[in-house]
């Protein structure tokens, strides 16, 4: 995701492809909260790369009125996600010339482990009525960067830039993230696949409690978008509550530099670290 490279140095990756849908991860997408546990957010940025290759392949693309754009993408996470080669397959639910459904599932052994489905509508032009009541973050460059990785582990929380607001209270606080690491190595990904391998961090951007004390992974991922997003910045406006039964809920709304582009929500378990 927006390398940085020159000459012959190597660039750096989340993922290599092994097979035709197959992907190994690389330490870079080690998870936060174990070591040999993925972190969300680049395997939800490799599901939608999986996507925009089953679209190109899509022989019904030529017969449509407008080219179709990512609106809704949901993931269940369904289990442990190991540090290991995953199989990541895409089919189209629902086929249609201006509404499509596409189901995801990523799949490591032989047990599946993460489920996603996707809505695509049509693109036409509705400039005249665009608005939103969102204000825009402050630009990334305005604010000072945050060493999220003296807060949290793993491979990805080392491989990403952040940019944070101070938090004004537990539980609230704004943030632009980047990474200068490919998604799949030697393969291009699009601007949207690369924005959402980044929006997962949201849940630890505004932490509510210590994440040495109390765990509180997110068991999904829903993101909605009213505008494509384009990078390398991907802006998390987060606000994470925890209820009082062991629920909790971090919601964002999502932008670029251009301003805002949708929203995040993930539900979380949250539970003392010594009964994880």
């Amino acid at each position: 995701m927006h390398p940085v490279t020159t000459g012959d140095v190597a660039r750096e990756s989340y993922y290599e492809r092994t097979g035709e849908d197959l992907y190994k991860p690389t330490a870079h997408a080690g998870g936060a909260w174990s070591a040999d546990e993925q972190h969300f957010s680049p395997l939800a940025g490799l599901i939608a790369h999986a996507i925009d290759r089953h679209l190109a392949r899509d022989t019904a693309a030529a017969a449509r009125p407008a080219p179709l754009a990512l609106a809704r993408i949901s993931y269940d996470i369904l289990g442990r996600i190991a540090l290991d080669e995953c199989r990541v397959t895409v089919e189209t639910v629902r086929p249609g010339r201006t509404i499509e459904l596409l189901e995801a599932t990523v799949v490591i052994g032989d047990r599946p482990v993460v489920r996603a489905r996707a809505w695509l509508l049509a693109s036409l032009d509705t400039s005249a009525v665009a608005d939103s009541p969102h204000d825009r973050m402050p630009a990334p460059e305005a604010l000072a960067p945050w060493a999220m990785k003296e807060k949290w582990h793993g491979g990805y929380i080392s491989s990403v830039d952040v940019r944070r607001t101070p938090p004004s209270r537990r539980g609230r606080a704004a943030a632009w993230v980047s990474s200068r690491l490919d998604l799949v190595a030697d393969e291009p990904s699009t601007a949207l696949a690369s924005y959402i391998a980044l929006v997962d961090t949201a849940n630890g951007i505004a932490v509510q409690q210590d994440p040495a004390a109390w765990m509180f992974p997110n068991l999904d991922l829903t993101i909605h978008l009213h505008r494509q997003p384009r990078g390398p910045w991907t802006g998390l406006d987060t606000t994470v509550t925890f209820g009082p039964s062991g629920q909790g809920l971090t919601s964002s709304v999502l932008h670029d530099v251009d301003g805002p582009v949708g929203h995040a929500e993930q539900i979380l378990t949250v539970r003392p670290l010594a009964d994880g």
